[in-house]
């Protein structure tokens, strides 16, 4: 079964061409974004004359961070109740897009007070768009908002299909703000989701081709992105793999990579898409006597072997000086094995398994 119930809009006209059905969302809009995201891309100053056009009222809410928390969320939650806002404009990457689904849900359901918010307390949310201002997490289109506990320090995903955006406006202008470090970041985060449309034992064969087209064009455009940054064409290919790793994900869920990751994130500043590139090799070292006819068949697809592959991700500076203390390793594996996306693996993954992939890490 596949399940999409946001309406895309994508490519240079995508918020022109979505504006009738943006303005029926709701009567006035809070726009959710980080410091400087929303503007540097220009998706703020597009968005704004097109509310005013339409004479809708707007709030601003631009305090997401990095990895946004549960207080952040909480605090939006207020300010989107006190604002009077009735839906929700959401611009930028992963951060802002998950946590304003955070904030619709517990806002529409009088949670915002809550201590312990598990989806079964979700009944209802406030509608939202979401406005990508990079080609990686692909949350326009799912149901996911990863979000980190600040008292625990841990980092995880809530997923309720409430949370799916009303609308995903995708404009790959909106990406050529982005410097280097994040074009290549976001794009391994995109490349960790395809490939997780592989890994993960809820696989549909269905996916397979936007799974193929997805790792096809980050393989051919992430350089190109990289090396010239302006090329609208790259970076248009980019953000429709990032949009495919998000539909796959939405129907897969993702894996031990994503597991693994998180920790990292938490607990060093480590990027997320950057916490799954360093990982990914030995994920797939682990899976592939599991997977060898799918991953085989992915590399036939693409007229590549795994070797070419490994070697393509190694051009990429994707490793990561970490010290990695035992106390650490050993601290974390239950919180690994007690993830959600543990559930999607191919294999029954051991705490022996995690320990020996965090210590090649050191």
């Amino acid at each position: 079964m596949i399940y999409l119930p946001s309406r895309i809009f994508f490519g240079a006209n995508a918020l022109q061409n979505a504006e009738a059905y943006l303005i029926r969302l709701g009567t006035k809009p809070l726009i959710v974004t980080g410091k400087n995201s929303a503007k540097l891309s220009g998706a703020l100053d597009e968005l704004i004359p097109v509310l005013k056009k339409n004479n809708a009222d707007c709030a601003i809410f631009d305090r997401v961070q990095e990895n946004p928390s549960w207080d952040t969320v909480r605090e939006g939650a207020k300010f989107l109740k006190d604002s009077q806002c009735d839906y929700l404009i959401a611009i930028g990457g992963g951060s802002p897009l998950d946590a304003a689904k955070a904030m619709a849900l517990i806002t529409a359901n009088n949670l915002i007070e809550e201590d312990k918010i598990t989806p079964d307390k979700f009944s209802h949310t406030f509608p939202l768009a979401a406005i990508p201002t990079t080609a990686g997490t692909g949350s326009e289109v799912t149901q996911y908002s990863v979000l980190t506990d600040a008292s625990t320090g841990i980092k995880a995903g809530l997923g309720t299909d409430l949370a799916f955006p009303k609308l995903a406006i995708c404009d790959p202008r909106y990406t050529l703000s982005l410097n280097n470090t994040i074009t290549l970041y976001t794009a391994i985060d995109a490349l960790s989701h395809l490939l997780e449309g592989i890994f993960s034992n809820k696989r549909q064969p269905l996916l397979y081709p936007l799974i193929q087209a997805g790792i096809d064009a980050i393989m051919k455009n992430l350089e190109i992105a990289l090396n010239s940054p302006s090329n609208i064409q790259a970076r248009t290919n980019l953000m429709q793999a990032a949009l495919y790793g998000g539909i796959t994900i939405a129907q897969t869920g993702t894996t031990l990579q994503h597991s693994l990751g998180y920790p990292l994130t938490t607990h060093f500043g480590i990027p997320h898409g950057l916490s799954n590139g360093i990982v990914l090799k030995q994920v797939i070292e682990l899976y592939y006597p599991y997977l060898k006819p799918e991953l085989n068949n992915l590399f036939l697809s693409l007229n590549i072997t795994r070797k070419d592959f490994e070697e393509w991700l190694e051009k990429f500076p994707l490793k990561v000086e970490l010290e990695l203390s035992d106390e650490f390793i050993e601290s974390q594996i239950p919180i690994v094995l007690a993830s959600h996306n543990m559930a999607n693996n191919p294999l029954t993954v051991t705490a022996e398994d995690i320990r020996k992939i965090y210590k090649n890490l050191k």
